[in-house]
Formats: structure tokens, C-alpha cells, sequence
């Protein structure tokens, strides 16, 4: 485990050792995880320009109105969007693309709990988010963050190390079990982010578990279990979720630290490591190989999970699972259009 004092030395060292006026854009940072990452983002970086991306107003007022007041000499930017919509994520790409030559920091946790329904463009809504939203967010911006000259890293937050079986003929999990479509979407987020990766060598890809923390992520969700399962979280939540503002701290490091480098040469890797910390072991087993799937304590998935994912990379499902995110995200394109 990476103890907080480790996180919060090498937090404390982000205005000492990064650049001035990083770019950062958190898709899905108006509770939980991404707001609370974002905010000490805001507290530790040296004048930042920082794009949120999220769905209620309220909530992006409220936490850029924060950022401000933590830090003054940064740029905090609300983003109102549905980015369960294709049409929509292509619309904030390009609205960010004509606004930074760069973006030092893409962080994705968008995500949700509600399922057995479709978007207007066609998709399931749940895996229009943790999926194909977040896929297509890197495939439009990754351009932008292979310019960047300081540090180059995207964070997904999922289900890392907890990695399962590939259902290729249910991949948007319309029938899928609870626990059988969790191991899938992380499958499917770790091997997207490895396709990535060979587009972006040059890049970090960080697949993370955010451990219990309190969020807003189950909002909207109905059913019987749901209702049991809210119940027992309010009842039990405050016994076992990480304090948010130490899972910000976490978050923050996974987002800077050269722990996780884009592999052992990486001129832009973040900040250096504190005295006792090696770098990060990736997917395949090496240090610092560029692409992480780590849990709640800022370790690496265990042998178990790294086996798993050696066979369905030998199996061919890198590629498998990029044609197919690109060929769903193609045709609620054009649904979008017909529609």
C-alpha cells in the first residue's frame, strides 16, 4: 500500500516540480471522486486551466466557485453537457480543441448505475458512459495530450483489478449479472486504454479502482436490489468509505506522480519519486511500462489479473475490443443523425 504521508509528499511537490498552467479536463467531476480530485487539483497546481465536464449547473457553479477560492491564479471552466451522447462528447472535444494547443491531464469517472435502457443515439446508457463516452473523449483528445510538454497522463476510474471474462456477443451487458458486466466493462477499459497506448507511447494510461467513496454515482437508479443496496450504503457509508478528501489526495497522485511513467525514459513522467518509491508495475508485469490498472491503495493488479489480461491479449481482444467500441460509437453517430 502507498501511505498517505507518500501521496501527500509528492502532492506537496506538484507546484515545486511541475510547470506552471497545466491543462486538466475531468469528465464527470460534479460529485464523488472527480469532484473531490479535481478540487485538490485546484489546491496543488500552479495557475491551472482546468475544464469540468458534468450535467447539472448547480454543481458546476458550485465546485468552480470553489477551485477559484482555493486557488485564485488558476482557470476553472463548467462544461454543461449529457456526454451519454455521442454527438455531445464530439461537441466538447472540439469546443476544447479550439480553445488549448494542449492538455496535460485527461481524467475520466463519468459513469453511472443505471441500466436497461437506451439513449436516443441507441446505446445502453450505462455502458454509453463507462465505455463508449470515455473512449471516445481519449480517441478525440489524445492528439491534444501527446503535445503536451510537461506531463501526459489519462486516468480512468473504474474497476481496476477487477478484471473478468470478455462477453463479446453481450458487449453493451443488456443480460448480464451484476458482477459478470463489472469484470467485463474493466476488461474492456484496461484493453481499450492498451490500444491507446500503442497510438501514444508516449502517453501514461491509468485504469484505477477508487475504493468506497461516496458519490452520487447511483443516483436515478430503481429497482428493488437498488433500493436494498441504497439503504445498507447510507447505513454502512460512513463506516467504510475513504475520507474524500484523502481519496482526492490519491487520486491527485495517480494523476502526477512519476510512478507511473509512460515507461523508464520519460522525459514528462510528472514528479519525481519520493525517497522508497519504485515505479508503478503496468499490465504486462514490467515497471513503469505505461499502462496501469491499480487499486484503491496505489498498488498494481495482482499475478491473477495480470494472467488474465496476457490471454485475452494473446487472444486477439485489443483489437477486438477497439473495432467494436468504434464501430457502436459509428453507428449511434449516424443514428444521431437519422434520428
Amino acid at each position: 500500500m502507498v501511505s498517505l504521508d507518500t501521496v501527500e509528499a509528492s502532492n506537496h511537490r506538484i507546484r515545486s516540480t511541475l510547470q506552471p498552467g497545466l491543462v486538466a479536463v475531468f469528465v464527470g467531476a460534479t460529485n464523488g471522486v472527480g469532484e473531490t480530485t479535481v478540487r485538490q487539483f485546484a489546491k496543488y497546481a500552479a495557475e491551472p486551466r482546468v475544464y469540468i465536464v458534468g450535467r447539472s449547473q448547480e454543481a458546476g457553479d458550485r465546485i468552480t466557485a470553489e477551485c477559484r477560492a482555493l486557488n485564485p491564479d488558476g482557470t476553472f471552466v463548467f462544461l454543461k453537457h449529457e456526454t451519454s451522447l455521442m454527438r455531445n462528447v464530439d461537441e466538447i472535444c472540439n469546443e476544447l480543441a479550439s480553445k488549448e494547443k494542449a492538455i496535460n491531464l485527461l481524467f475520466l469517472s463519468v459513469g453511472t448505475l443505471q441500466t436497461g435502457f437506451k439513449t436516443e443515439e441507441g446505446l445502453h446508457y450505462h455502458t454509453a458512459l463507462t465505455i463508449y463516452a470515455r473512449n471516445r473523449f481519449l480517441s478525440n483528445l489524445l492528439p491534444l495530450v501527446r503535445r503536451a510538454d510537461c506531463l501526459r497522463r489519462v486516468v480512468s476510474v473504474f474497476g481496476a483489478t477487477m478484471e473478468g471474462r470478455i462477453n463479446m456477443n453481450d458487449f453493451q451487458c443488456w443480460n448480464l449479472g451484476r458482477m459478470e458486466a463489472y469484470g467485463h466493462e474493466a476488461s474492456v477499459v484496461t484493453l481499450a486504454l492498451e490500444a491507446h497506448h500503442k497510438t501514444a507511447p508516449e502517453v501514461s494510461f491509468i485504469h484505477n479502482f477508487p475504493g468506497a467513496v461516496q458519490s452520487g454515482i447511483a443516483r436515478g437508479s430503481i429497482g428493488a436490489l437498488m433500493r436494498v443496496l441504497k439503504t445498507i450504503f447510507a447505513l454502512l457509508g460512513p463506516l467504510v468509505h475513504m475520507p474524500l478528501e484523502e481519496a482526492g489526495d490519491r487520486h491527485l497522485f495517480l494523476c502526477t506522480s512519476a510512478r507511473f511513467s509512460a515507461g523508464p525514459e520519460d522525459a514528462t513522467a510528472g514528479v519525481p519519486l519520493v525517497e522508497g518509491l519504485d515505479l508503478a508495475r503496468g499490465i504486462d508485469g514490467q515497471s513503469g511500462s505505461g499502462v496501469y490498472s491499480i487499486d484503491a491503495n496505489g498498488e498494481s493488479a495482482k499475478p491473477r489479473v495480470e494472467g488474465l489480461l496476457a490471454r485475452l491479449k494473446s487472444e486477439g481482444m485489443v483489437e477486438r475490443v477497439w473495432e467494436k467500441i468504434e464501430s457502436d460509437v459509428n453507428a449511434a453517430l449516424a443514428y444521431s443523425k437519422t434520428a
